[in-house]
């Protein structure tokens, strides 16, 4: 399929003056006196205070801080009991300080780890603490638990289950890991209807990352050079745009072996597998993103399963798109755009991204300019554009979204962008997503305005999750030190609370 015939340039100018120009996306509501006076949030910190102008007139020129409450603590945690927020305030409190984070990595990862009881006490500790708060359960049962209390008893949130296995480096392992998702499926079958809303896969967890990484070098290469073949090329939509770093192939790679061959092969095989039984469920998939240097391999299966599963307007695959990557708008756009010319509905994941210091760090190491934005601002512009761009296209065409972010200003353009185009209530074609244990206000904030929110839940045996732990750590830190918001209204209602036991 030669998707790549598009004219790149052309898409994307058309595109972009479509719907990335400088316009309020409710014209009508700014110009009233009484709209603009509706604002009721007050938020106890302040948002990011730039953005690229456009959005920050958006931002300026609509009501949008109406739809979301984040300043009415007793109402946002209603659905929280009292221990609960007391474990969840401490918990994100040590997670904020990083010398105690950085402590935490360096002991999982020293040698004392080997020392059984030394190790036996750590891991109680990390049980018992972050574990508990950000992952649901180590079994089934366990989490099964957890997914209910979230969706129950008033919280109305739904899980996004993963197996929180992080690489497999042969086949055997990748077996191990196929069963384990399987299994999660199974999970989400016997859990109330629309609890879970995804089960979302790693595919350096059922593909070998080398493997995976042989698989990106092949396809950059076919990217520079048209008339390079790929016998074992199956139809895809677009990987790259113009702009796509390619430094991680600097000469051209050897084909795959037989061998390789059979195990991408076998690759694809246990992804389809997953695609089937999410499908006979009824419970649609999401392929997580990952490293720049196996990427394009995720994105061409990713988008060859989409071709195979997504009919009609039954989405069974979506892909991840990180705002926080320089190209990441125009291969969105070019994707997107090559789906709906071949009648595939498309659901992509937005996120910002992880892996942050470790691209910078490789491209810096090879001579070349990080593929990642050069400021925070910069990605946080690219992720609402790529935001406005899909609720247009979902409200008026094929397609879904889930927005997955923690950033209240995200949120509150993307709820008015969405209310204005009468998307949202429960719409099955757009859902905001957060990690499991973080930003509790701004989910129970998008759930009070009526729409459907994720919570993004690992689960697995302590020991296997702490690698997972681990990264989240590291490309967290930020968010967590900056995390005020969270911990200052979780104090302010424990202190409502505790004033109205004492009176």
């Amino acid at each position: 399929m030669a998707i790549r015939a598009l004219s790149q340039k052309k898409l994307l100018k058309s595109f972009s003056l479509r719907y990335f120009s400088p316009k309020p996306l409710n014209t009508a509501a700014s110009a009233s006196p009484s709209a603009s006076s509706s604002i009721s949030i007050n938020l106890t910190e302040k948002p990011e205070s730039i953005l690229q102008n456009h959005l920050a007139a958006l931002s300026a020129n609509t009501n949008n801080s109406s739809y979301i409450n984040l300043h009415d603590a007793e109402k946002l945690f209603s659905s929280v009991s009292t221990t609960k927020l007391l474990r969840a305030t401490a918990n994100l409190h040590l997670a904020s300080m990083e010398p105690i984070v950085d402590l935490g990595m360096w002991v999982m990862n020293s040698k004392l780890m080997d020392m059984e009881v030394f190790r036996d006490i750590v891991l109680a500790f990390v049980k018992h603490t972050f574990y508990e708060h950000f992952c649901a359960g180590e079994n089934a049962l366990a989490t099964e638990n957890t997914v209910r209390s979230l969706n129950s008893g008033g919280a109305g949130l739904r899980a996004m289950l993963v197996y929180a296995v992080e690489y497999a480096s042969d086949n055997q392992s990748c077996d191990r890991n196929l069963e384990a998702f399987l299994d999660t499926v199974e999970i989400a079958k016997s859990l109330p209807p629309s609890s879970v809303s995804f089960i979302i896969v790693k595919l350096s967890a059922i593909c070998p990352m080398k493997l995976l990484e042989r698989v990106s070098d092949l396809l950059r290469w076919q990217y520079k050079d048209s008339s390079f073949n790929l016998p074992w090329k199956l139809d895809t939509l677009p990987i790259f745009s113009d702009i796509s770093p390619t430094y991680h192939t600097l000469k051209r790679p050897e084909p795959l072996t037989l061998e390789e061959e059979h195990d991408l092969q076998l690759g694809h095989q246990r992804l389809l597998k997953i695609c089937q039984k999410c499908l006979d469920a009824n419970v649609p998939l999401t392929i997580d993103a990952e490293h720049t240097s196996v990427q394009p391999a995720i994105d061409y299966l990713t988008y060859s399963s989409a071709i195979m599963y997504n009919k009609y307007d039954n989405i069974v695959m979506y892909g991840t798109i990180q705002a926080y990557l320089k190209d990441a708008k125009e291969r969105l756009l070019l994707a997107s755009k090559a789906a709906d010319n071949i009648g595939i509905p498309m659901g992509f994941k937005l996120v910002r991204g992880a892996y942050m210091s470790s691209e910078r760090k490789l491209a810096s190491s090879l001579g070349f300019e990080s593929p990642i934005h050069n400021s925070i601002q910069e990605t946080h512009a690219c992720y609402n554009e790529c935001a406005s761009f899909m609720i247009d296209k979902i409200a008026n065409g094929p397609g879904a979204l889930v927005l997955a972010t923690h950033n209240v200003e995200s949120g509150k353009i993307a709820v008015a962008k969405a209310h204005d185009l009468g998307i949202g209530r429960v719409s099955q074609k757009l859902e905001f997503a957060q990690l499991y244990g973080m930003s509790e206000p701004l989910s129970f904030g998008l759930r009070n305005a009526g729409f459907q929110v994720s919570k993004y839940m690992p689960f697995g045996p302590v020991e296997i999750v702490i690698p997972y732990l681990l990264r989240r750590a590291e490309e967290n830190r930020g968010l967590l030190s900056a995390s005020s918001l969270d911990r200052q209204l979780m104090r302010k209602e424990l202190k409502r609370r505790l004033k109205a036991a004492v009176i």
